[in-house]
Parts: structure tokens; sequence; C-alpha cells
């Protein structure tokens, strides 16, 4: 037993206990304190560092540990920046990001060697390797436009995409400098270089997908799929190191290649953004805190002015780069502001090149000393110009995004209030355990992404029923569904109906509630019926004219790879038409999913219209004849899921082949996932419940067969409320 009286509280402190729990209390209140201050909380827990550390009060030393969770945290940075990047979008402004990772390269480089050569008067081999380090930087803000929601926005994917490009090239520099300070740059080495790089990228990108494929089919357990999401990050790390670049470039590419394996809506989502927010990126900002000693600033001047020098040119460089991107791509001064605050923080990168050129010596002086590539003044100039660009980088970041987000909020109709009557509302019937999770996903995914309580769970009880376990069984099937929606941070309102009809007591609720959209799961084993849906599906589609969509899942939701979905002609007709498109597209946006539409030419148009003005990754096909719906088949991968959009029998779209669809399903599509939808129908009692998401409803002939620009407007508002 350990007594009061034998603890040491010398400084530096070295029980663990008491280490840990002192980083938790500064992760807890650092921020909290500053924030009062108007000061970020990233260059809070920076300043923290730095006060506690070796070169402040010494309360902390920057020992194993910290270094340890600071790399956790610098890799994290890197990963969720690839893996919550719209994969849609990154593809549509590849071009834009590749022009502004040249911008925000080759001017820091330019500037940068210039600076060393006449300012500094360093030689050539340090001025370069000077310059590589402000070319690239570190995704240091990138959580405080994550958390204003503002991530989607085409100048975040930009700047993103950018940072990629710009850190692969100067820790090539790098690379190149140090081998040719050693003599180490020959043919063999170009050759060793350009083979170990491509050999790393094709593992990453290429194989971690089937991994990841193949695991999650197999094992549904969180926190196995949690810790094999992380091994997998580390393992791609280390291949970029063994590929002989830095190991952030590997975490990020982890994040791409992962990116639609772990959907945004998803708990895994959830699990990993919490955890890496929480601990690991607060540990990487306090260990970048530590390194910094305010002496230099009164002992120094040569350090203070190599300081200035260093961060004057990155600063500049980088703000040229964000302003010729935004007068290259028309962007605003928001989007600028972002583009600028992502990209001037001097961190990750930055100091691997300055530590690996710190320890490069290139000769001696005369009294014996070494002489390094990157000497002392360079490496405390550098921690200086850390602190300051990582301050300027978080206040404009936090300043843009903030404008950005008001932005976004002003493009909404002002009428965005909304009471009981206009909100989206999404009714799951649980009777199964076994697909619980899986219909509370399918809700997650489909719903408006702002909306947290939209989701409603229902079990029916025998009202004729004196049997108290199946009232116990029924809380339970709720209070599972209410878990699996707690683990995407949405909450799910728990609703049990005594009826003795299913039919009735469903229908009921839907009116009660004022539902918009019904998902009636299938049990695996069970399946559809030849004789179509069943009594009870067909009561539901009979007595209720919201949009239904009918589940079965054969794989989860996230390792789908496309969706193919089926429209029959005239769907654009139908009243429904813009209210299940927002949600198949709502699927392709929150699981970065590939969607391929087949249908006829008409209403093919309809929706490519739709797809350009929105960054989701589509595809069309033309396909008219029904009666040869097998054709599909041949199209469908093992991975794909299929989305077959049907018609009630007093709908403009109904085609008589409709009724052949569940038989075609069990026989021929029993190994994949499919949906299937039925819009809803114009009912002049049921208007009232379904003007919910600020649009009027509309003539569905004049919307589909006459008036696009009245249709395009509908989309655009219910998009803008996303």
């Amino acid at each position: 037993m350990i007594f009061a009286a034998e603890l040491s509280f010398k400084l530096p402190w070295e029980n663990p206990v008491l280490i840990f729990s002192s980083i938790l209390f500064i992760i807890l209140f650092a921020p909290i304190l500053l924030n009062k201050i108007k000061i970020p909380q990233l260059i809070g827990l920076i300043l923290a560092g730095a006060a506690i550390g070796p070169n402040g009060i010494n309360l902390l030393q920057r020992d194993s540990s910290v270094i340890l969770f600071g790399t956790v945290g610098l890799l994290y940075i890197m990963f969720l920046a690839g893996l919550e990047i719209d994969l849609g979008d990154f593809k549509k402004n590849s071009g834009k990001s590749m022009i502004f990772g040249m911008y925000t390269f080759l001017i820091p480089m330019g500037l940068g060697t210039v600076a060393g050569i006449y300012i500094l008067n360093f030689s050539i081999p340090t001025s370069i390797l000077l310059a590589s380090m402000f070319a690239s930087h570190t995704l240091i803000a990138y959580p405080i436009i994550s958390k204003m929601g503002v991530i989607k926005n085409k100048a975040v994917s930009v700047a993103v995409g950018g940072t990629l490009i710009t850190d692969t090239l100067a820790l090539l520099v790098l690379a190149v400098v140090v081998g040719m300070s050693a003599g180490e740059v020959t043919g063999g080495f170009w050759v060793k270089l350009v083979i170990s790089i491509i050999v790393f990228a094709g593992i990453i990108i290429f194989l971690f997908p089937i991994l990841g494929r193949w695991f999650f089919k197999r094992n549904d357990d969180n926190i196995s799929q949690y810790i094999f999401v992380l091994a997998l990050v580390f393992l791609g790390a280390f291949l970029a190191e063994a590929a002989g670049i830095e190991a952030i470039i590997g975490a990020f590419l982890a994040g791409l290649a992962l990116n639609r394996l772990v959907p945004h809506t998803s708990p895994l989502m959830n699990r990993i953004e919490f955890v890496g927010n929480a601990l690991f990126i607060p540990f990487f900002l306090i260990g970048v805190g530590m390194l910094i000693d305010f002496r230099v600033f009164y002992m120094d001047k040569e350090t203070i002015f190599v300081a200035i020098v260093m961060t004057v040119v990155a600063t500049l460089s980088k703000f040229l780069a964000a302003y010729f991107t935004q007068k290259t791509f028309k962007f605003s001064r928001a989007q600028r502001d972002v583009i600028f605050g992502l990209s001037n923080a001097q961190a990750a990168a930055t100091l691997a090149a300055v530590l690996v050129g710190y320890k490069v010596i290139v000769g001696e002086t005369e009294t014996g000393e070494p002489i390094r590539l990157l000497g002392d003044s360079i490496l405390n100039g550098t921690i200086l110009m850390i602190l300051v660009t990582c301050t300027i980088a978080s206040i404009v970041a936090q300043r843009g995004a903030a404008k950005l987000a008001l932005e976004e909020g002003e493009t909404e109709s002002s009428d965005t209030e909304k009471d009981n009557e206009t909100e989206e509302r999404i009714l799951i019937p649980v009777n199964y355990p076994e697909n619980i999770e899986e219909l509370i996903h399918l809700g997650v995914t489909i719903k408006s992404k702002t909306s947290k309580n939209s989701l409603y769970a229902l079990n029916i009880v025998p009202s004729d029923s004196s049997d108290e376990s199946k009232e116990k069984f029924a809380k339970k099937l709720l209070e599972k569904a209410s878990v699996s929606a707690a683990a995407t941070d949405n909450k799910l309102t728990e609703l049990i109906r005594y009826d003795s009809n299913l039919v009735n007591g469903i229908t009921n609720v839907v009116r009660e509630n004022k539902v918009t959209d019904i998902i009636l799961g299938l049990h695996k084993q069970h399946g559809l019926s030849d004789t179509f849906l069943g009594k009870l599906t067909e009561g539901i589609l009979s007595k209720s004219n919201i949009t239904a969509f009918i589940y079965q899942s054969h794989q989860p939701l996230n390792t789908v790879g496309r969706y193919i979905i089926v429209v029959p002609a005239n769907a654009e007709k139908e009243m429904g038409f813009v209210f299940w498109l927002l949600r198949v597209w709502n699927i392709g946006r929150n699981t970065g999913c590939k969607l391929i539409f087949y249908g006829d030419e008409e209403t093919l148009k309809y929706i490519q219209q739709v797809q350009k003005k929105f960054s989701i990754e589509a595809g069309f096909v033309e396909f008219s004849d029904w009666e040869d719906f097998l054709i599909i088949s041949r199209d469908l991968k093992e991975n794909d899921a299929l989305i077959v959009v049907l018609s009630r029998k007093n709908g403009t779209s109904y085609n008589p082949v409709m009724n052949k669809i569940p038989k075609y399903l069990n026989r021929y599509f029993g190994k994949n996932n499919y949906i299937l939808i039925y819009p809803m129908q114009f009912d002049l009692e049921e208007i009232g419940r379904h003007n919910y998401l600020g649009t009027s409803i509309f003539n569905p002939l004049s919307v589909g067969g006459q008036d696009f620009t009245s249709f395009s407007n509908s989309v655009s508002k219910l998009f803008k409320k996303k």
C-alpha cells in the first residue's frame, strides 16, 4: 500500500497516474478558460503544453508517452481528413486541388529559397530545405472546420486535396536534399524511391478497401471494428515510412481508402471522431507546445531574426497561394480564409523536416563543432514559427468557417422555423432483434443530417394479450433501437402501441405522429412473399400514402460498393418523386457510394439535371423494358445493392410487371441488399402532413411533365435544408 507521505511531487512529475490525470485536466479546462478571451481551443492546448512543459514550469517532461500519444494524434488528424472528405466532391474538384497544391508548393518554395539565400545567407541546400518546410503544412485547423459543419464546402475539399500534393512534394524534396548532402543520390536512388512509392500507394488504395470490406462483413463487434481501422491507419503510416516518405501521407491515404467503408452517419465514424477529438489530437497539440521555449525571445537575437523571417515568409507565401486560388476559381473571401487557415499551420511535416535536417552533419568548424544542414537557430526558429502560424491559422480558419456557415445558412428560405407540422419523421417498426441495427442505420442514412430527432421506432403489442413477456420483449427491442441511434449521435423516440390489428396499429401511429416516411424491414430468413409483399406490408401501403421503404439486408450497409436504382417510366410525374429522390441522394452523400440509375430516357433527364447541381457520383443507363427486368442481374456485382422504385396500383408510374418483382428478388437477387421504394401518393387528406420540408405540395403533372423549374427549385430547397 502506498501512503500519501510516500508519493513524490517533485518536478517534473514521475507518477504515471498523476501525469495522465494532469493532462486530462489540461485537455478539459485549458480550452474553456482560454475561449473566454477568444483564443481558439487548439491554440489553448499548445500554450498549455508550453506552460507545463520542460521549457515552462517543468511540470511534465516530453517523454516517450507524450511522443507516442502525440504521434497517434498527428496521424489521427490526417486520417480524419481523408475519412471525412466527400469523395464525390474530391473527384469533382481534383483539378482545383492540383492547382492549389502547386500554388501552395511552388510559391513557398520560390520565396523561401530566395529568403534563405539573400536574407539569411544560408547555403543553397539549406535554403531549399528551409523552403520545403514552408511549402508543407498540417491540417491543425481541420477540427475547427469540422465542428463548424462546413467540411462539405468546395474550399475545404480543395484545401485538403492540396495538402496531400504539397506535403508529398515537400517531403520528397526533404528526401532528395538529405540524400544529396549524404552523397546518396544516384540513379538507383530515384528508381528505388519511385518503385517504393508506387508499391506503398497501391497497397493502401487497392488492398485496404478489400481487407476492410472482408472484415466488416464477418465481424459486427463495435470494439473490434474500431481497433481494426486504427490498425490499418498505423499500417499505412508504417508503409509510407518504409517507402521513404512521411507517415502522415500514409495515414491520409488510409482515410481515403476506408472512406466508403466508414459512412459519415455510421456509429463507427462517431466513435472514431470522439476518441480522436477527446484524447489523441489534444495530446498531439500539448506535445507540440512542450517544444516551445519562450526564453529564446530574449536570449538569442539570431534565433529571433530567423524566426521572424521564417514566419513572415511562410505566412505570406501561404496567403498568396490562397489568394491566387480564390481569384482562379472565383471563391468568396470566406472560402479564401478557410483555405489559408487550413494551409498556414506549420507543424507535422515541418517538425519532421527540421529534425531530419538537424541530424545531418555537412562539415565541422575550426573548433571541431559539427556544421548541421539545419542549425540551432533554424531549429528554435521553427518552434516559434509553429506557434505563430498555428495561432494565425486557427483564428483565420475559425473566422472563415463561421462566415461560410452563415452564408450557407442564409441560402435557406426565410421560413426555416420548424414546428411539429413541418418536421420529417421516419417511422421504423421493429419486430426482429437481428435486423434492428441495420434498419436504424438505413434510417440515419436517408434522413436529413441536421435533423437529430426525426427517428421513431414502433412495436405493436396485441391488445388482447395478457402475456407480460410480450411487452417486456417490445421494450427490449425499442431499447436496442435507441442504443443503435444514440451510437450515431441521434435521438430516437420509442413508441409502443397496443392493438389487435398490426396494420391498423401502424397506420394509426403514422397519422397520429404525422410520419413522413416508413421503413419496413424483412427478416433475413423470410424475405418477400411470392404473393407480393404479404398482408401486413400490402395493408400498410394501401392505408397509408407516405413514402415507404421495404428493406432486406444481406450484408452491412457500410460494405455496399454501389447502388443500382431502377426507376419506372413516368416516375417524375408522381408527387413523391422529389421526396424519394432526396432520400436516395442522401444515401449517396452519406455513404460515398456511386449511384447508377436505370430508367427511360425522359425520366433520366430529370435526374441528370439534379445530379449536375450536386457532387454525387452517379451513372445513368437507359432501361425501359420491365419485362426484361432480369437483365439488371448481369450488371449487379457481389457488393452492389439494388433499389427498385415501384408504385401503388393507382400511381402514374404503375406497371403490372411490378407484381413479379418479389419473385425475381427471391430467386435472382438473394445475396444482395435491396430496397423497394413506394413513393408518396397524391391524397388531399394527406397534403398537410406531407408539407414537411418547407416545400409546397405541387401538381405532380406540372412538375414532372412540363415545369422543371418548379421541380428544380423544390429539390434545391430540400437540399439546402440539409
